[in-house]
């Protein structure tokens, strides 16, 4: 698989299949991303792995904490156009794959909380960054973040990013041990995608070139 093929194939997967991943495999998976830049190669990313038999603790774990306040903003207070509008679609696009509608809002609340469940994802990786590092490192952790998930597209494995864990900080951070002068970005499910469920099947769509890129 080349690195466009990853691209397009990778997307946000939301229901997985039971199939284990190996501690190995995730630690090749994590060592090769280290690989992306960072500015002054400061490396600003702190990543804590759940698998396997830590992963059925956490989640007994979980059941017991209640969420907080989220440890940032996950999307400006009033977001403008043409940015509402595409996250309000992508979200009717996932719904109406799973036959939930507008005023069904337990159904919604149903299909958000499976976020703490990883979507049944074996693995995940949680991901911190020390509190005292700004915009410029958080990017370095996302162009981390893009690596680590076109890497498992290529190793046959599929991901979802997730901001939800923003609100179970204090709960994530106890359980894997992260000090205090560490701060929750978001959690990646990692495993085999269960092409069966229709949610998978949805596509998020992209701007255009016109849209988003200017040729001076």
């Amino acid at each position: 698989m080349d690195v466009t093929e990853a691209v397009t194939r990778r997307k946000s997967i939301r229901a997985f299949l039971p199939d284990p991943v190996s501690d190995e495999k995730i630690a090749e998976l994590l060592t090769t991303a280290s690989r992306s830049p960072s500015g002054g190669n400061v490396q600003p990313w702190r990543i804590y792995v759940v698998n396997g038999a830590s992963m059925q603790r956490f989640r007994e774990f979980l059941s017991t904490r209640q969420p907080g306040p989220p440890a940032y903003d996950i999307y400006p207070p009033s977001l403008p156009e043409p940015y509402r509008s595409s996250r309000y679609k992508i979200g009717e696009d996932m719904y109406a794959s799973i036959g939930v509608t507008r005023e069904d809002k337990a159904g919604r609340l149903g299909q958000f909380a499976k976020n703490l469940d990883f979507f049944g994802a074996p693995a995940a990786i949680f991901c911190f960054v020390d509190r005292i590092m700004g915009p410029p490192q958080w990017s370095d952790l996302g162009m981390f973040l893009q690596t680590f998930m076109l890497l498992a597209q290529e190793a046959g494995l599929d991901t979802c990013p997730q901001e939800a864990w923003a609100v179970h900080e204090e709960a994530v951070a106890e359980f894997v041990g992260a000090p205090d002068g560490q701060q929750i970005f978001c959690g990646v499910a990692l495993g085999t995608a269960d092409e069966d469920a229709p949610i998978n099947s949805v596509q998020s769509e992209r701007e255009p070139l016109d849209v988003f890129a200017t040729f001076v």
